[in-house]
Parts: structure tokens; C-alpha cells; sequence
């Protein structure tokens, strides 16, 4: 069998691709600067391949990044959780563009591989990649929350696409003993993290969190929030609670804490942004009502005159407060002392060795 690296990524990448660059998004075409694409196709970065569903026409940057090839570390730091040895029979969820399917080709043998891609365009261009490197797994256009039956039981389970609830099909279908390696996030968080699981003899599944990333959510769990739905109008609603924040915009910045954040604050979203005037500002959405708040923060240190408008049953910056308040007292945790256990009830984050649940653990307000 071949190694990972005499896979090369460009061998799978379209025409036409996408990299991320700094938050601007380059278009780059393998026919007009083929040196330029090289470079990019050999560079540690993720790279767009598709935009809003396949509905993008043409070379301009799209609404919407909906599939892509990863960056190539992340790829293997993954591999490295997934632990695969001689024999293994894995099951990916998305396709993309065909890459790891590949790799994880090259190390079990094709016939030890079945990926499930949605898009059946994105499938059928992984199929003719894969093909026209010298492999052929067994490529699926499906639900990849359904994983693939047909093929079950699995040793090893990688997901390239982010969720929110995982679902039972995945450990149904994983053998005892089975690692599940998945990014993983919550709906407050647009950051994910990986987690690592190992199905029990009892049909749970549980395990750390190993490294924070950013992928692209699974199509149906996308969540969208309209903002008209919570706010009628450009004035605040006569029942609008004002109060100052006591946590500043830098506060909010620190890699991890938004993750630690949307672990302890259940259904709700945010959005960052700015202000029309360009001030810093923090919108959150109750997700089971109508609660909202939007918080924006005026002055140099960006807390001193800043201002909260809170309205609906739940007051969501006071809880995210609070939240970040418990976070701190816990010894600001990262990302590594919280872990994740499905079971046929649900699924649960938990800190530490004594794994005791977020929700046990903190009081909210």
C-alpha cells in the first residue's frame, strides 16, 4: 500500500478554486496561472471548491462556502485521532473532493473504504478524481446522517463536515471499540472542535475534544436566524431591558471561548459584527422563543460606555455573562478538559476526569 503523502491534494482540486487567504477570498484557475494554482493546491490552507449548494455560476465569490478541500495538516491531525491499523474498514462522511478518501485508500486498500457525499455533483467529481489517480472506494451519493448501512459493521468512522447533534446512525452501524472522528459545535458557536469517540459495549459513545477548527456545517442542520423575526422595525421594543455589560469585546476574543461559551449556553445563537458607525457589536437569538440581545461596545478599552438591549422571556447576555463568569472560576479551560458522550437519550458535554456535565456543574442565572 502507498503512503499518505504520494497522494498529493492537487490531484483532486477543480479547475477553479477558492483559497483562503486572510478572510479574501482569491479565485484561481488552474488554465490562466497554472503556477499560482500549484502553489495554492501544495499550500497548508483550505480550499473552497464549491459555493451556495453547486447554485454558483461562474468565477466570482459566492454567498455561501459549501464544499472544500481541507487544509492538509488539519487532514492528518484527524488521521492521527482516527489511529488506523492493517484490516480496518472505514466509513467517511463527505466525500469533498475526494482527498481523504484516497489517502485512507492508500493505507487500508480501497475495498476497506466507503464515503457518502450529498451533492451528487461533488460526488461524481470525487468519483472521476478518484478514478483518474488509480482509485476506486466505494463512493455513495446519500444522507450522510444515515452513514451506510449496507456495508456496516465499521472499525473507524471519519466526518469531514461539521454537526450539531450526532446522530444515532454513526454509532449504530460503529463496532465496539469503534473511533468516531468528527468536527463537533454548538449552535451559539461558529467554532467547532474535534472530537474523538469510542463507541461502547452499550451502544454510547464518548471521548475529548482534541483540537479547536472550522468546517462547513452539514446542509441539514444550518441553521438560519432572521433577525425581522425577533426585531420588528429599526427601534427597540418599548419592553427592551438596558444595561451596561461588565465583560469587554476583547474578552470574547480569546481562541477557545466562544466554544467554551456555546457549551453552556443552550439555544441560542450570536452573531458578531459592527454597528453601521463601526462600533464592535455582539447579536444573540433564543432559538425555542423570541429572546434577544444585542450588546455593542463603545470606547477605546471597548467597555467603558458600552451598552446591552435585552427583550423576550430569557435574558441571553446576562446567561452568556454568567457563563463566562463560571468559565474563568473553572480555571479558563480549554478546549482538551471538555469532552462529549452520546447515548440513546442524547448527547452531553462534560469536563474533566470526573466527566461530570456541563449543565451539573454550573448554575445558570
Amino acid at each position: 500500500m502507498r503512503a499518505y503523502g504520494e497522494v498529493p491534494r492537487a490531484l483532486f482540486l477543480p479547475e477553479v478554486m477558492w483559497p483562503f487567504d486572510d478572510g479574501r477570498d482569491l479565485v484561481i484557475s488552474r488554465t490562466d496561472t497554472p503556477e499560482e494554482w500549484r502553489r495554492w493546491a501544495d499550500a497548508d490552507v483550505p480550499i473552497t471548491t464549491q459555493w451556495d449548494d453547486g447554485d454558483h455560476t461562474g468565477t466570482a465569490v459566492g454567498e455561501l462556502r459549501t464544499s472544500s478541500g481541507s487544509m492538509p495538516s488539519l487532514v492528518f491531525a484527524m488521521f492521527a485521532d482516527l489511529s488506523v491499523s492493517d484490516g480496518m474498514r472505514v466509513l467517511e462522511i463527505g466525500t469533498g473532493t475526494g482527498w481523504c478518501a484516497a489517502l485512507l485508500s492508500a493505507r487500508l486498500g480501497e475495498r476497506n473504504v466507503v464515503s457518502v457525499e450529498l451533492d451528487a455533483a461533488v460526488a461524481a467529481r470525487a468519483r472521476k478524481a478518484l478514478d483518474a489517480a488509480g482509485w476506486r472506494p466505494e463512493v455513495v451519493t446519500g444522507d450522510g446522517l444515515l452513514g451506510w448501512p449496507e456495508r456496516a459493521p465499521y472499525d473507524r468512522i471519519l466526518v469531514t463536515v461539521s454537526v450539531r447533534e450526532v446522530p444515532r446512525a454513526w454509532i449504530d452501524q460503529a463496532k465496539p471499540g469503534a473511533v468516531i472522528v468528527m468536527p463537533w459545535g454548538t449552535r451559539y458557536s461558529h467554532q467547532d472542535a474535534i472530537v474523538r469517540l469510542v463507541v461502547a459495549d452499550d451502544g454510547t459513545a464518548s471521548g475529548r475534544f482534541t483540537r479547536l477548527a472550522r468546517f462547513m456545517q452539514i446542509r441539514s442542520q444550518r441553521l438560519e436566524v432572521r433577525h425581522g423575526d425577533y426585531i420588528d422595525g429599526d427601534d427597540w421594543p418599548d419592553d427592551t431591558r438596558r444595561s451596561v455589560p461588565t465583560l469587554s469585546a476583547s474578552s470574547l476574543m480569546p481562541p477557545g471561548v466562544e466554544f467554551a461559551l456555546g457549551l453552556l449556553v443552550p439555544d441560542c445563537t450570536h452573531v458578531s459584527g459592527h454597528d453601521t458607525d463601526g462600533t464592535p457589536g455582539v447579536w444573540l437569538y433564543g432559538l425555542t422563543d423570541r429572546s434577544w440581545a444585542a450588546v455593542f461596545f463603545y470606547g477605546e478599552d471597548g467597555h467603558s460606555a458600552s451598552q446591552v438591549y435585552q427583550g423576550g422571556p430569557r435574558s441571553l447576555w446576562d446567561e452568556v455573562e454568567a457563563a463566562y463568569l463560571w468559565w474563568v472560576d473553572q480555571g479558563r479551560p480549554g478546549h482538551g478538559e471538555f469532552g462529549l458522550t452520546v447515548t440513546a437519550d442524547g448527547q452531553q458535554a462534560w469536563l474533566r476526569e470526573k466527566r461530570q456535565s456541563v449543565e451539573a456543574v454550573w448554575k445558570k442565572p
